[in-house]
């Protein structure tokens, strides 16, 4: 029987060929599924978060990489010529090192969502799960890169006409490095400027923020820039060297909770009591205000108006921006309703002493 095993392998190399790569994926098809089966059934079983990312991410990353594995330890029992086999093992060394490094970033994603799942940024009081998530999200693009240039490394070293491209990109010496080194100056200096942001964190994930004028939140924080989502829903794109260079706001760089201001210009003959407790009204009337500080103040006079700052805190900008309006529009109709003859007027004053009216000219009584 192996005598003619051996005759059919010897007669037939290609299809003895065939018939081991066919085998391999055959087998790396039921590890495969025997994996995700496994995962899929501890998911079901205690719903765990884990199991269920694991399945996610690495449902298609298996199928080459079992097989590859299996033909790289047979390949030398195959009845291929030494050509033959040196091209064969090249191939499939480049699959595995593929396989290897997508297997590698679905592991990073993984650990990305057990991450955060526990720093979750759908609360309130959200400062520590925004800081680690920043973090968190920058490691991550920095890993992916990390094991993109390892990959293309290892598949340059199985060539020998390349090999010297892939020493060059796995020790980054050489001429070659130092020259695309300086021509990828601006390209550095934003990706070091992105680890400082990470770790420093002038800004984070969901941050609000004033930059050029414009008011958002920070939505990503990207290797070599910053997309910063405006409250109307534009996104504004900035170098990530904009927010280690330039001086910007940042709302929420301690806290999310923030101070709102409300100006009131109304005329010198509005009582202030009964506006004060008519404020006191609408903040405890509305959940949001988060009870923590307000103020009612006379700011300022002028000749015509005085005017009337309200302070109130909120738990976040959003609900800051809301309060705001919602309480101009209440302070407005009180007045409106009960005291609308106190809005800002402008007065003027007749003086007819200064202007005295024309004499009547005393008849002639000559010309009578």
């Amino acid at each position: 029987m192996n005598n003619k095993i051996e005759y059919l392998i010897n007669a037939y190399p290609y299809l003895a060929t065939a018939a081991f790569i066919v085998l391999a994926l055959v087998v790396g098809f039921v590890v495969r599924f025997l994996v995700l089966f496994t995962l899929k059934y501890n998911t079901k079983r205690s719903n765990r978060f884990v199991f269920n990312s694991l399945q996610q991410h690495l449902k298609q990353r298996w199928f080459l990489f079992v097989p590859a594995i299996l033909l790289h330890l047979g390949s030398q029992q195959l009845p291929l010529s030494p050509e033959e086999e040196a091209i064969f093992e090249e191939i499939l060394q480049i699959i595995i090192v593929l396989s290897f490094a997508m297997i590698a970033t679905s592991m990073v994603k993984v650990v990305e969502d057990v991450l955060f799942r526990r720093y979750d940024i759908s609360h309130a009081d959200n400062l520590k799960a925004r800081k680690a998530r920043t973090q968190i999200i920058y490691v991550k693009k920095v890993a992916l890169v990390i094991i993109t240039i390892l990959a293309i490394g290892m598949i340059l070293l199985n060539f020998d006409s390349v090999r010297q491209y892939g020493t060059t990109i796995l020790t980054g010496a050489g001429v070659a490095g130092i020259i695309i080194g300086f021509a990828l100056q601006k390209s550095l200096a934003n990706l070091f400027s992105g680890i400082q942001i990470a770790f420093t964190q002038p800004i984070k994930i969901d941050d609000a923020v004033v930059v050029e004028g414009e008011w958002g939140w920070i939505e990503e924080i990207n290797l070599t820039y910053v997309v910063v989502k405006i409250w109307d829903l534009r996104r504004l794109v900035l170098p990530i060297t904009y927010f280690t260079e330039n001086a910007f706001q940042n709302w929420t760089r301690n806290t999310a909770q923030i101070l709102g201001a409300v100006n009131l210009y109304v005329d010198y003959s509005m009582p202030l009591e009964p506006l004060r407790q008519y404020f006191d009204e609408v903040l405890e009337g509305t959940e949001m205000w988060d009870k923590s500080a307000k103020a009612f103040q006379v700011t300022d006079c002028s000749e015509k108006t005085m005017t009337i700052r309200l302070l109130m805190t909120a738990k976040n900008s959003p609900m800051a921006w809301d309060l705001r309006c919602y309480v101009r529009e209440a302070m407005i109709g009180y007045i409106q309703e009960h005291y609308p003859h106190s809005f800002p007027r402008v007065r003027a004053e007749i003086n007819t002493e200064a202007f005295p009216p024309p004499k009547n000219p005393e008849p002639d009584e000559t010309s009578s």
